[in-house]
């Protein structure tokens, strides 16, 4: 017979479809709490805690110097756990049912200028050979697409369709969704393909982005990447994958594109993740109306 823990992972794994690294997060926050309720209330097993007891996991955990960003992320999978309980009736009522969420202070990504972004396409020129290609390539296409690190390189190449100018990616939970790319960035798929061929011995033939010695790319490879090619023409103290999809966002939105398309685009379930992107094209908003009202001359 299985154990909570064993099935809490198949629940977290094939119901809710959560990534390894996410799946494994959860339970080590699971066993740590486990563990400390073992020592501090000498209780095996934690199906029947109440929240005083997480409640002094929460100030050990604060005294310690841990974030309340960490904290609350622990407390996410404790209280996903409680709910698996629930749906399996193990427990009637879930410890967590009155948690509160520690404040966490708001975190502004500050994209990429549409400047920064011509400084670097000047900055890099005409690409040479396999690595400068692939390079300009993953650049352009987290830029024109918002795709995710993730997404880009789990990439396969029978999900580029070259005939039709789009790309099918593989989003969190498992869910798909097909991308337009530009006509200009699609040329680069053709000259990245022809370089491509020319490395020996490939070993992950089915992605389409690969290292020069023919294997998958890493996430720590692309994020270096990025922050590398980047650092030549911003300031930003933060230059990664995700500021760049951040950016996809916000110059879309500037342009005038509507919330929904690129709610769509990104692969967002609900528009309250799409909306964390609209300060800055407020900003910009306002600039042009600033500008353009009458009162305002």
């Amino acid at each position: 017979m299985k154990s909570n823990k064993d099935a809490f992972r198949d629940y977290l794994e094939l119901e809710k479809k959560y990534s390894v690294h996410t799946v494994n997060a959860y339970l080590n926050d699971v066993l740590f709490f486990e563990a400390f309720n073992k020592t501090h209330f000498d209780q095996d097993g934690i199906e029947g805690v109440n929240y005083s007891q997480i409640r002094s996991w929460i100030v050990l955990l604060v005294d310690e110097g841990v974030s309340n960003v960490s904290v609350n992320r622990k407390m996410a999978s404790l209280k996903s756990f409680y709910k698996f309980l629930l749906k399996t009736k193990q427990i009637e009522v879930s410890p967590m049912l009155k948690h509160k969420a520690l404040k966490t202070p708001k975190i502004v990504q500050v994209p990429f200028s549409e400047k920064e972004l011509t400084d670097l396409i000047k900055e890099v020129g005409i690409p040479v050979g396999f690595e400068e290609v692939r390079d300009k390539l993953i650049i352009d296409l987290f830029y024109t697409t918002g795709m995710r690190r993730a997404e880009l390189i789990h990439l396969m190449m029978v999900n580029v369709d070259l005939s039709s100018n789009v790309v099918k990616v593989l989003g969190k939970r498992n869910k798909e969704r097909i991308i337009p790319v530009l006509p200009i960035v699609a040329e680069q798929f053709e000259v990245y393909l022809n370089e491509r061929s020319a490395i020996e011995g490939i070993v992950d033939k089915d992605y389409f982005f690969i290292s020069k010695k023919g294997l998958k790319l890493s996430e720590s490879f692309v994020y270096r990447l990025i922050n590398s090619y980047f650092s030549r023409v911003s300031e930003k103290v933060k230059k990664s994958p995700h500021v760049l999809r951040h950016t996809f966002a916000t110059h879309l939105l500037n342009n005038g594109a509507d919330l929904n398309s690129v709610k769509e685009l990104l692969g967002h379930s609900s528009l309250a993740s799409t909306q964390v992107y609209t300060h800055n094209s407020l900003a910009e908003l306002k600039k042009v109306y600033a500008g353009a009202h009458p009162r305002s001359k």
